[in-house]
């Protein structure tokens, strides 16, 4: 029970030759293998107390205890030790294939994804130049529309203008013979001139009091909410199966404790209860002929 130096171990060698010591490496924690109680080396391996004892306490506190030599103990427990490894090993191995998995899904989502986004982004663009195209065919509606009715009305006020120089040029040459004192020049003159205002004219023009698109403003207002209630509608179409074709990895309970992460209290129902039993602890407890059978 002593260390030694290399140059020590040599004398030690040299006077204990006969004795065929076992000799072992050289550790700092001799106290731990020499026994409290007798100050003997700890050689005994008592499996009643699961502890190292020394040949003196299979006599004394630990007399009639199971107990094995200290190399029969670690052989049994390290067998017992290669098992758990083995599970262990198990284990890891199943972590890590799950860990590989879902290091795959992570990957397939991710570029699942982006193939989705830029589907859906080429898609939305393509409805975007649609509705611009529409739009735009809109604006050329309005303004050809806007162009001819502009252009009919200029021409229509350009006559209007020409009809009223005349009709004032008209009115002045009646001015002219209403002043006049010659009758004879007076019936002459009168017989050259039209008897009516709207002689030699065109027809009334009539002009609409409203001129502002208020109908096509009302059909494109539909179509905006027709067409916003239709993105709405999609929207809830394509929320569920983008929620259902991502699919997460799903956590297996395997342990008790993993169990008990989804445990609940119940509560039963004394309405649909056999007769045979009773129900108490606030309808938690069922008790079968005097015998609690669920708690």
């Amino acid at each position: 029970m002593a260390s030694y130096c290399e140059t020590d171990l040599q004398l030690h060698n040299k006077l204990h030759h006969a004795k065929q010591h076992k000799l072992i490496d050289a550790t700092g924690h001799l106290k731990d293998k020499v026994c409290s109680h007798h100050d003997k080396p700890l050689e005994v391996y008592c499996r009643t107390d699961q502890q190292c004892i020394c040949y003196l306490c299979t006599m004394d506190e630990h007399r009639g205890h199971d107990t094995v030599s200290a190399a029969t103990g670690r052989a049994e427990i390290q067998k017992q030790m290669d098992e758990t490894q083995r599970e262990f090993q198990q284990r890891i191995q199943m972590r890590e294939k799950e860990l590989q998995e879902l290091s795959e899904a992570v990957a397939s989502i991710t570029s699942s994804a982006q193939s989705a986004v830029e589907d859906s982004e080429r898609i939305f663009t393509e409805m975007i130049r649609s509705i611009e195209r529409r739009r735009s065919e809109v604006t050329k509606l309005i303004r050809d529309q806007e162009k001819a009715a502009v252009s009919q009305a200029e021409g229509d006020m350009e006559r209007l203008k020409q009809e009223i120089d005349e009709l004032k040029r008209r009115h002045s040459e009646l001015e002219q013979l209403s002043h006049t004192e010659d009758h004879i020049h007076f019936l002459q003159r009168r017989q050259a001139l039209p008897v009516t205002p709207e002689a030699g004219f065109g027809p009334r023009i009539s002009v609409s009091p409203r001129s502002d698109f208020g109908n096509l403003r009302k059909v494109v207002s539909e179509m905006k909410d027709q067409l916003e209630n239709f993105c709405r509608m999609k929207m809830a179409e394509i929320h569920h199966p983008v929620t259902k074709d991502t699919v997460l990895p799903v956590l297996v309970p395997r342990t008790r404790a993993e169990f008990l992460h989804y445990s609940c209290q119940l509560t039963l129902d004394p309405n649909t209860a056999n007769r045979e039993v009773s129900l108490s602890g606030g309808n938690r407890k069922v008790t079968w002929g005097g015998r609690a059978a669920i708690s």
